[in-house]
Order: structure tokens, then C-alpha cells, then sequence
């Protein structure tokens, strides 16, 4: 009797004792699951609670709690107030900007607007401005445009800066708005040129087309692509890969700049500014320079031909 009274006490014993192991273990397990869990972002996206505030917050099952960021808005209501976008609004070029500052945030009518990416790289700039009365403690409308192009989606900064023209660190001040970038861009080509594939059977050089290499690239949308495009080849930037397979180019050239475009029956006419006389020389460098601009112009299917001002332009 006594046998049988403690097989089922026994039993009852190791039954709960494996409850209170798979309790201890279960809550263990769910703090370890959470550990990951770092920022407001990784929290929304498991789908825990969130508190409906401003800014937003999020709790996680095991007690700890994430607010959203907002960048330093709060602080600023008083100064300046920006309308669209909204922080942590998913943006893509152009980017409109539009809110109120005091008039004390700008400077003759403006002030600057800067784009970072994730990396913390300056990718956009542009300037605010105002059409009413600046010259007041008031609050005035102001609006800008922004174009950039990213290869993917990711976040960013925008930063709405006080104009300072005093340069004093004391008078500097800025609103910090976070955004969601989203993957913008038009693909295009650029023509530099690549000496080792333009020699004749004695391996002299021909400065002909023939050296031209297209580099691909990502311009922002906008309504100016060809000049856009134009304006990015003078830039000159060319990289490190690019230039150990042999691709060179001479621009920039100081005091070169394209002043404007137009296109008219196929015919692209470009306008330069030649301020040190860089775009002359030899028969076989002003070639090449020409050479350059014209096949980056002419990957356009609308550009047939493309003519140069001044005229004097790219002479040997």
C-alpha cells in the first residue's frame, strides 16, 4: 500500500517540477528574444504596443520603452514650423519644403536647406524662400525644392538652417527632420576617354572617338536632365576604379561652366563660360574635350546634333 500511495506523489513531484523548469525557461527565452530590439524602429517592426503620443512610443513585452525620433521639432515650434514633410515621411525628388519661421531665421528673404543620406553625405542643397514681409518677429511662409537621387531606399536628414551671415556659432541655429529616402534617380551616361583604345598598329594615339568610355551615373529627376547631365560630366568625377582602367579626363577645367541649353528641330545649342581660355589648346586635346560633351549630349535620342557657344570655343 505504502508503494502504491508514493508512485503517484512521486510522479506529482516531477510533474511540477518540469512545470516550474518550463515556466523559468519560457520567461527567460522571451527577455533573450528582445535583446535585439534596440530603437523605436525594430520595436514597431515586431508588432508591439504602441502609445499613440507625440512623438510616438513603443513598449516591448519586457518592460522597456522606445520613443520615435522626431529630430528637435518640439524645440523649435517657437522659431520655425515645417509643414511638409513630416518627419519620418517617406520622400522622393524633388522634394517640396513649405512651413513658417520667424523673420529673424532668414536673411534678405532666405535661408539654406541641406539633405544628408544614412551615411551622414551631403547630397542635396537648396534655398528657402519667402514672398511676404521677412522683416518681422512673425511668422512668413517659406518653400523650397530639393532634387537628389539615392540608389536606394534608405534614411535621411533634412536640415533647415538660420541664415547666419555672420558666421558667428553663437547666432547659428537649425531644424533637424528625419526622413525615409525613398530609391530616386535617372540613369545616364558619361563619355570619358581611355587613351589605350584609341591607338593606331604602331600604338600611336588617334584622339578619335574611337578612346570614348561611357561611366554610368544616377542624375535626379528633374526638368533639365540634358543639362543636368552636361554639368555632372564637367565635374570631372571619375573613380578610383575607373581611373586604374585607364579612363582619364581634364575636366574640370578652371573657369569652365555650362550657362545654359536649348533644343530646337534636334539641334542642341550649349552655351559655356570660358573665364581662363581652358577650353583651347591642341588639335588632339580640344578634340577630346569636344568629343566628350557631344557623345554625353547625343545619348539623348532628342539631341541630333549639338552646337557650341561662343564659337571660338574648343579651337586648337
Amino acid at each position: 500500500m505504502k508503494k502504491t500511495f508514493l508512485i503517484p506523489v512521486i510522479v506529482a513531484i516531477i510533474m511540477l517540477a518540469l512545470i516550474i523548469f518550463a515556466l523559468v525557461s519560457n520567461k527567460n527565452g522571451s527577455k533573450n528574444s528582445f535583446i535585439d530590439i534596440t530603437d523605436f524602429d525594430k520595436c514597431i517592426s515586431r508588432g508591439f504596443a504602441i502609445v499613440e503620443s507625440y512623438p510616438r512610443k513603443c513598449q516591448t513585452p519586457d518592460g522597456r520603452i522606445f520613443t520615435e525620433d522626431i529630430g528637435n521639432e518640439l524645440e523649435k515650434m517657437n522659431l520655425i514650423r515645417i509643414e511638409t514633410p513630416r518627419p519620418n515621411q517617406v520622400v522622393k525628388s524633388p522634394l517640396i519644403i513649405r512651413g513658417q519661421a520667424r523673420g529673424l531665421w532668414f536673411f534678405e528673404a532666405s535661408f539654406p536647406v541641406k539633405l544628408f543620406d544614412a551615411n551622414n553625405n551631403l547630397i542635396a542643397t537648396a534655398v528657402a524662400q519667402t514672398k511676404e514681409d521677412w522683416m518681422t518677429e512673425n511668422f512668413v511662409s517659406f518653400e523650397a525644392e530639393l532634387n537628389f537621387s539615392i540608389s536606394e531606399k534608405q534614411k535621411g536628414l533634412l536640415v533647415l538652417e538660420k541664415d547666419n551671415p555672420s558666421g558667428l556659432p553663437t547666432h547659428a541655429d537649425q531644424l533637424r527632420v528625419p526622413v525615409v529616402l525613398e530609391k530616386t534617380g535617372r540613369k545616364v551616361m558619361l563619355y570619358y576617354y581611355n587613351p589605350e583604345l584609341d591607338k593606331d598598329e604602331s600604338g600611336n594615339v588617334l584622339c578619335s572617338r574611337k578612346g570614348l568610355v561611357g561611366v554610368e551615373r544616377l542624375i535626379p529627376v528633374t526638368k533639365t536632365p540634358i543639362q543636368d547631365t552636361i554639368k555632372l560630366l564637367l565635374q570631372g568625377a571619375l573613380s578610383e576604379d575607373e581611373r586604374k582602367q585607364g579612363i582619364t579626363t581634364e575636366y574640370p577645367l578652371e573657369g569652365f561652366s555650362l550657362k545654359g541649353a536649348s533644343l530646337r528641330d534636334g539641334i542642341l545649342t550649349l552655351e559655356f563660360e570660358d573665364l581662363k581660355n581652358r577650353s583651347g589648346g591642341g588639335s588632339c586635346r580640344v578634340g577630346i574635350l569636344w568629343f566628350q560633351i557631344e557623345a554625353t549630349a547625343k545619348q539623348f535620342p532628342e539631341v541630333k546634333s549639338v552646337r557650341f557657344l561662343p564659337e571660338e570655343l574648343f579651337q586648337p
